[in-house]
């Protein structure tokens, strides 16, 4: 068994009503996938199967959660929106699915899990290439070195959009307001979409 000291430490800290539950889990993945690592991820216990994330458990005030890794297609209709994971809020071990019921999720969850990593990865779709500079925006580029500076350090995907928004202008008044202030927002440094950066 691959035990980690740090999980142990997690158990101990817990309440008393979450330490057996957090035992019980522990043991029946370890029992049924002597494969499983432990390890800390985002201050609970976690596990991982031939280096990547597989199940994890928390303890809270009053509850305990447990969880698969894509654990909604591992559980199905009987999966629990009630809390983190998918068993609900547990409170005592009964609350747990049968030893024959867990051992039959984990053993699924290791199928999936396995399955998945063989599977050939979807290809990545291709890059756009960058969007060419209208004439206008580059004359005016020319003529303002910070902008320019900003609108060069930025990505292609930040410069397309303000390239996009002052071609897409309808009117030519329209497209020049937008020239404008697309030059006062590129000499501050700033984003086309700066305004919703912080929501």
């Amino acid at each position: 068994m691959s035990s980690d000291e740090r999980i142990d430490a997690y158990i101990a800290k817990a309440a008393p009503f979450a330490q057996p539950i957090l035992t019980h889990l522990r043991k029946a993945l370890h029992e049924t996938c002597p494969d499983v690592e432990e390890t800390i991820k985002w201050s609970m216990p976690f596990f991982q199967l031939d280096g990547r994330p597989f199940a994890n458990m928390a303890a809270f005030k009053q509850h305990c959660a447990f969880g698969f890794w894509k654990g909604r297609n591992v559980v199905g209709e009987d999966s629990s929106d009630d809390a983190m994971g998918q068993f609900g809020r547990l409170t005592s071990v009964s609350e747990l699915p049968s030893k024959k019921a867990l051992t039959g999720y984990i053993k699924k969850a290791v199928e999936q899990h396995r399955a998945a990593a063989a599977a050939p990865r979807a290809k990545a779709p291709a890059r756009k290439p960058p969007a060419e500079v209208p004439p206008d925006l580059a004359a005016a580029l020319k003529k303002d070195a910070k902008a320019r500076k900003t609108f060069e350090a930025f990505s292609p995907s930040h410069q397309r959009e303000y390239i996009e928004w002052i071609t897409e202008a309808k009117r030519e008044e329209t497209r020049a307001k937008r020239l404008a202030t697309t030059l006062e927002w590129l000499a501050e440094g700033k984003a086309r979409n700066w305004k919703y950066e912080n929501c």
